[in-house]
């Protein structure tokens, strides 16, 4: 259930930022979901930068809650699909049979 509602929040997140930059600084639908995703998951390419104060301000705080909602939300999927599990097994398993030097 709190993966859903984590599901629901990136996607909310992102529909947040994509209408704020859209409004704020004028750009397109698509540069505006673009620069939102790219800041939500802390690329930040530098192609596209907030150029007003409205934006900069608005850009601190998404950046902020959009890289804890979507990490969670990665973080959670991963474990979902067992893909944190396999991968931390794997290691243990490795350390565990490492032969002395």
């Amino acid at each position: 259930y709190a993966y859903h509602i984590l599901g629901g929040a990136a996607v909310l997140v992102l529909i947040v930022g994509t209408v704020a930059y859209h409004y704020i600084e004028g750009w397109s639908w698509i540069d505006s979901f673009y620069f939102s995703a790219i800041a939500g998951s802390t690329v930040g390419f530098g192609d596209l930068v907030p150029s007003t104060d409205a934006s900069k301000l608005f850009t601190i705080l998404y950046v902020f809650s959009a890289i804890g909602i979507l990490g969670t939300f990665l973080d959670q999927r991963l474990r979902h699909h067992g893909v944190v599990k396999k991968r931390t097994d794997a290691l243990m398993n490795e350390v565990a049979n490492r032969k002395p030097e």
